[in-house]
């Protein structure tokens, strides 16, 4: 006997949220066709988690009216410490809850024929563009229940497109701010590089307050055309009461690169899928993910690096910090499928443990459908290294400040690769607060 489940939305609401918006039909028709999938579809199957029981779908309200920033000085303090506001706010896009807060690009790029702005605007206004790379490549809308509620149900997000040719020597910064239970952070990002352009992006999810609960549907998607060069970088800091699924997606073409720094601190439950496919010969890709857990909080973290073109270059690192009686899970899958000759796959999972009830697992796995290429893994799983502990301590350092020391040097591959200084001093910040 199958029970139908009983979700808080419906195609009216659906309908109704569409035309407020003023959303093309193509849109509108994309959204209800996904509605359709979601009883049908199941959730996804992270390796050695169970996520049947988190609430992944049910929620208050779709959407919150929230504030709108005319100019950088009404922006939250804590939005303010992440941007140099002294330099002058350039290429800055702010989200509070699911309102376009602010939004600002420079005349040289605009010049240049660079778009930068909300989801819901660029729907409109750059349709074909939206409609050619949304959830078509990097992410399909049926590949779960979780993929088809978000294409269903997304309420904000951002788009980028840098034009052929067009390299952006600033980074692009987006800040995704959350303060309100009662309406799903359902966000989505994509980005498409066309050919021979190059671009930084960095993006921040935080919430204002600590205690705060609700659910966080996010996906990303990084289109890297010809000869693109994509640097992505991203720190998630959201409250413990909020159950996340964050899916982050790469698909390069031929000779393009994209590179990941990735520092996952989110507080509460979250799964996350870091994939990235490289479908074009010479595509490079680097991923490099930090992450603490504490509390009780329950992690799956799964990277993938998938080869399709020849001569294919595919970096995963991970590190790890699990206290407390958190579980994280560490996933990475090196594929190298059959015709992707001269490919190379690597990838480096290493997972420090500061408590004996704390958990971290860490699986790397290869599969290879092609003989001619290269590939390795390694995996780690400890505590800290008594012998480095010992050394700090007989330089006249203390216990507690020597193992903050190990485990900021053990993090620092990831926090180093940030290239916004106000990002990285934040993520700085919350590893010692959560590690301490």
């Amino acid at each position: 006997m199958t029970t139908q489940v009983q979700y808080p939305f419906d195609q009216a609401l659906i309908e109704s949220f569409s035309v407020q918006n003023n959303e093309p039909d193509w849109f509108k028709n994309l959204r209800l066709a996904a509605l359709e999938k979601i009883d049908v579809l199941p959730l996804p199957n992270p390796d050695r988690t169970k996520i049947d029981k988190w609430n992944f779908t049910h929620f208050q309200q779709h959407a919150q009216a929230s504030s709108v920033y005319t100019n950088v000085d009404q922006l939250p303090e804590q939005v303010k410490s992440l941007i140099n506001v002294e330099g002058g706010v350039k290429n800055l896009y702010v989200q509070h809850n699911q309102m376009a807060g602010f939004v600002s690009l420079s005349d040289e790029l605009k010049q240049k024929g660079v778009i930068f702005t909300d989801l819901l605007t660029a729907v409109k206004e750059h349709g074909d563009l939206v409609q050619k790379y949304f959830m078509t490549n990097a992410v399909k809308v049926d590949e779960n229940r979780l993929t088809a509620f978000h294409t269903a149900l997304v309420n904000g997000g951002a788009f980028l497109y840098i034009p052929q040719n067009v390299q952006i020597n600033e980074p692009i910064q987006t800040i995704f701010v959350h303060d309100n239970a009662d309406a799903p952070l359902i966000n989505h990002v994509l980005i498409v590089a066309d050919k021979n352009s190059a671009v930084t992006y960095v993006e921040n999810y935080f919430s204002l307050n600590d205690e705060l609960e609700g659910i966080a549907n996010i996906i990303t998607e990084v289109i890297a055309l010809d000869n693109a060069n994509v640097k992505f970088g991203a720190v998630d800091t959201l409250a413990k009461g909020v159950t996340t699924y964050v899916n982050r997606r790469g698909y390069a073409w031929r000779d393009a690169r994209i590179e990941w720094a990735l520092g996952l601190m989110n507080d509460g439950n979250t799964i996350s899928d870091n994939t990235t496919n490289l479908h074009g010969d010479g595509s490079f890709a680097d991923t490099k993910t930090v992450v603490v857990g504490r509390g009780k909080q329950i992690q799956n973290f799964t990277t993938r690096v998938i080869h399709h073109g020849k001569g294919t270059e595919g970096f995963i690192l991970k590190h790890g910090v699990v206290k407390d009686n958190a579980t994280t899970v560490f996933n990475g899958i090196g594929k190298i499928e059959h015709g992707a000759s001269k490919s190379n796959a690597e990838q480096e999972t290493r997972v420090l443990m500061l408590s004996d009830k704390a958990r971290g697992d860490a699986n790397p796995i290869l599969l290879i459908d092609e003989d001619d290429v290269m590939a390795g893994h390694a995996a780690s799983v400890g505590r800290v290294d008594p012998t480095q502990l010992y050394y700090l301590m007989s330089r006249g350092i203390s216990k507690a400040e020597a193992e903050r020391l190990i485990i900021y040097g053990f993090l620092a591959p990831v926090v180093n690769q940030l290239p916004v200084e106000g990002v990285k001093k934040q993520l700085t910040e919350v590893i010692e607060r959560k590690v301490k």
